[in-house]
């Protein structure tokens, strides 16, 4: 059996202040990831601070592609060497035993993909069961899974993946800088057999700030909800139902927001056909 190591992902861009108490919280784990590797898409008059939060809490430190939240991702996962990634974000603490918890799920199933909820700072009491991450919806948004052991939400920055799944050649959609990209890649990883399970015993604290978003761009967050969609209801999971109501929400929009909905729906298309084009090549037999 293939040694356990597990690295950590964490994706960063302009907030030194919030990844030092990210970095500060992880590093006070008892049990310590295998290696962290941090991808900074920060401008340069931020870089250099960022590079120097790195090093000081012993962190590999690689300069990010620029090109949005999802293209970083990608590019931080492949810069990993170990057997299984975590993704992190830079607004993220933990709880004692977390990174301990994450390695004894690996240990549990090594082949699953591993989901983890969140609480918000002034939430957590000893008592609360964080909900598990949502799943995408037909209509584009996200609700909890009813099976939280056989679903496919993804937790956008607190997600444990087998390597193998980079090594195969799957990405997040880089066309979309930021937004559901997850939502399609969680229907997709479940398309195409793996398990998605949600890690109980353990959460996130998130220290979510609308005011300081890294990127705010609502037609092209409009755009990757089209796009995330149409691959789930016309590729991964193809009822009538779903293509029906993915239709109906579509329309909705550009009924409501009319030119940017249509500006969106122009972007998401050609997308979404690449996608099933990848889908057709990755993975035939369960077309």
């Amino acid at each position: 059996m293939q040694e356990t190591r597990l690295s950590v992902a964490l994706v960063t861009r302009n907030r030194p202040w919030s990844l030092a108490r990210t970095l500060t919280s992880l590093r006070k784990q008892a049990v310590q990831p295998w290696e962290v590797i941090i991808s900074d898409d920060s401008d340069p008059n931020q870089a250099t601070e960022v590079q120097r939060i790195a090093a000081a809490y012993q962190c590999q430190y690689i300069h990010g592609p620029r090109r949005g939240l999802y293209a970083n991702r990608n590019h931080v996962a492949l810069g990993c060497q170990g057997s299984h990634i975590r993704s992190m974000d830079d607004d993220h603490e933990f709880p004692e035993g977390h990174i301990a918890e994450c390695l004894a799920a690996i240990k549990r199933d090594a082949e699953a993909v591993w989901i983890i909820g969140e609480f918000m700072p002034d939430c957590v009491s000893e008592s609360a069961v964080p909900e598990c991450p949502g799943q995408i919806h037909p209509r584009g948004f996200s609700l909890a899974p009813p099976d939280p052991d056989d679903c496919w939400a993804l937790a956008d920055g607190a997600t444990i993946y087998p390597r193998s799944i980079f090594d195969r050649g799957l990405r997040f959609a880089e066309a979309f800088p930021f937004g559901a990209p997850y939502l399609e890649f969680g229907s997709r990883l479940h398309f195409l057999g793996y398990r998605v399970r949600q890690l109980r015993s353990t959460y996130v604290i998130h220290h979510y700030e609308a005011s300081k978003r890294s990127l705010a761009d609502p037609e092209a967050e409009l755009a990757s909800a089209f796009y995330a969609m149409l691959c789930h209801s016309f590729i991964y999971q193809p009822s009538l139902k779903n293509k029906l109501l993915s239709v109906l929400q579509i329309g909705w929009m550009t009924l409501r927001r009319r030119t940017s909905a249509l500006l969106a729906f122009r972007k998401a298309l050609p997308e979404y056909r690449k996608q099933a084009g990848l889908i057709k090549r990755q993975s035939p037999n369960r077309l």
